[in-house]
């Protein structure tokens, strides 16, 4: 199986906190909160399409985040493996959309009213003072 012709899916490509100069392929509103390889693989999974994570990679406009998904979207015969994803960016909206409704995602322990107050500042923060003329 020759993965060099599958379409690849770099995490940023789908990341709601990077511009489009970054490196963002689809909107904003559609985007999810930075996405990692192994959510992008689960919903590729999800989706029936074939995957494969290569964690060697390195984007070019961001070498701090490694890894990228290689999804095989047409078939040697040129036929949709899933005919409900016949492109890029319709693959793109797909996996953001799912990455979002994750359970690992949402079983992340939220800040209760307690500890959120106490980190609050309690009036002015920083140097005070007069301005020099």
């Amino acid at each position: 199986m020759d993965v060099s012709r599958w379409v690849v899916i770099y995490p940023v490509y789908i990341n709601s906190k990077k511009t489009l100069a970054e490196g963002r392929r689809i909107s904003t509103s559609k985007a999810c909160d930075n996405p990692t390889v192994v959510e992008i693989s689960d919903c590729c999974q999800y989706l029936k399409l074939p995957c494969a994570i290569e964690l060697d990679k390195v984007y070019s406009r961001d070498n701090m985040q490694r890894g990228r998904v290689r999804v095989q979207l047409k078939r040697e015969d040129k036929s949709l493996v899933n005919p409900a994803v016949p492109s890029r960016k319709v693959l793109l909206m797909r996996v953001a959309e799912l990455v979002g409704k994750l359970q690992s995602r949402h079983k992340r322990p939220e800040p209760t009213a307690s500890t959120s107050a106490s980190t609050a500042p309690a009036g002015k923060s920083g140097k005070g003072g007069k301005k020099k003329k």
